[in-house]
């Protein structure tokens, strides 16, 4: 029996939610809804059964049953929690048991092809409320945006949804799918494109970027602990939101554009060129220096970032003072580009934003907020060869990755992702942590 507070639906006494895919973002709504005295009903695939009936045969309020068929049967409300390139198989295999007027959503990051199997496989009668949690399954849900989408259900089967998932203490965002899939296309595709293609980079130059003195400092800092972040997760995790989501597809290839037409800028040495791109796209996406689009408060402060060097070591210079190497963060620089090329404000979609896209932002404004140091990033990328390898082999990456999503490739996209995940395993333990901290610490600064 749920512990509602009165303000639900009456008729939920008896109300069971049903979760089929038991990965991590399923296990995590499982335990905190089964807390909240929700009575949940669980499945995964069958050879799983047995190992997860052992997880949580502590747990009075989770029952794991054998299949689908039978989790859709006995439930109110049934979340598939499964990767996008996998819903219409599962929804077309378990949809037909869907329990008589019951309420049905799903947590994938892509609601286009989930939206259109719910469409196709569910019977007439159940209601459609999907959902999503714009955020990972170790980030703690308190004030994370959470997408509610209302498709084909009644206001007391929105209503019952709500109350389910107020326990996570999230914040509610009502969007449709169309507008779901063009915002995470712009908070997070072309996110994990950067991070994916830096951890390709360090990949191919067989290079921890923490072990000595070239990448230091409070960007360095992000950069490093969210690759390995992103590295240290599931491969389908970031492929179904690159592959299946249309809008992800333009931000890829334009982010692969930007870096490949920046980079052949600084190679040729075209400074002025370079800075006039450069400075446009800034007041495109930042606005004018008299009316700039950022808060008065920066989004991250040096003092936070710098807390978290994975490597332990002080930012020196080569003359081994204390600024780190200059770098020409032709990361940011093509991310900005980017957004002005797509006519995107990211400050249009904070309210949907996760910790990973806060960070990025974060860092990009560190960079275009403060002159000197803007100048400095593009003076260097002419005159500086430090990190020309880094640059060409992360040109190579992006590109790699922005052709991959445009073939549609699954296989190419896990081969591609999971080889450079080994290079990095050995260190995931040091970095998920130092990651994790930092994640926390910046989320904390913003709600102040």
């Amino acid at each position: 029996m749920a512990e509602v507070d009165g303000s639900g639906p009456p008729d939920m006494e008896n109300f069971v939610v049903g979760i089929i895919g038991m990965g991590d973002m399923g296990k995590m709504y499982a335990r905190r809804l089964s807390a909240a005295g929700w009575r949940i009903k669980a499945c995964d695939k069958e050879d799983q059964y047995e190992k997860l009936r052992e997880e949580f045969a502590s747990m009075n309020n989770i029952q794991i049953l054998r299949n689908g068929h039978l989790v859709s049967r006995a439930s109110d409300y049934i979340i598939y929690s499964v990767e996008a390139a996998a819903i219409d198989r599962v929804v077309a295999e378990y949809g037909p048991s869907t329990k008589l007027g019951a309420i049905v959503g799903g947590q994938t990051s892509c609601k286009d092809p989930e939206i259109k199997a719910f469409e196709t496989h569910l019977p007439e009668d159940a209601d459609i409320v999907s959902c999503h949690s714009l955020h990972g399954p170790k980030v703690d849900t308190r004030d994370q945006p959470l997408v509610i989408i209302k498709h084909r259900a009644s206001q007391q089967s929105l209503d019952k949804v709500k109350t389910v998932l107020e326990c996570l203490h999230s914040k509610f965002v009502y969007l449709t799918a169309h507008e779901h899939d063009r915002i995470t296309a712009d908070t997070q595709a072309v996110t994990h494109a950067a991070f994916l293609s830096m951890g390709k980079a360090w990949h191919s130059m067989k290079q921890f970027p923490w072990e000595g003195a070239r990448y230091v400092g409070g960007i360095e800092n992000v950069k490093i602990n969210l690759t390995m972040r992103i590295y240290s997760q599931k491969w389908h995790v970031y492929a179904g939101l690159a592959i299946l989501n249309p809008e992800a597809r333009k931000q890829i290839d334009q982010y692969a554009k930007s870096v490949t037409e920046l980079y052949k800028l600084m190679l040729g040495g075209h400074l002025d060129e370079l800075r006039a791109r450069v400075l446009g796209a800034k007041e495109r996406v930042f606005g004018k220096e008299d009316r700039p689009k950022w808060a008065d408060k920066p989004l991250l402060e040096d003092e936070v970032l710098d807390q978290f060097s994975l490597g332990g070591t002080e930012p020196r210079s080569r003359e081994g003072g204390s600024r780190p190497l200059p770098n020409n963060h032709l990361s940011l620089l093509a991310m900005v580009d980017c957004w002005s090329a797509l006519g995107t404000v990211p400050y249009d979609h904070m309210i949907c934003s996760t910790p990973l896209f806060r960070l990025w932002l974060g860092v990009t404004e560190h960079l275009f907020r403060d002159p000197a140091r803007l100048d400095e990033a593009l003076r260097i990328a002419v005159d500086d060869n430090t990190f020309r390898s880094d640059d060409l082999e992360f040109t190579f990456a992006a590109r790699g990755w922005a052709e991959c999503v445009g073939l549609g490739h699954f296989e190419t996209w896990r081969d591609r992702f999971v080889v450079t995940q080994r290079f990095f395993e050995p260190r995931f333990p040091g970095a998920i942590e130092v990651g994790n901290a930092m994640v926390k610490a910046v989320l904390e600064s913003t709600r102040s």
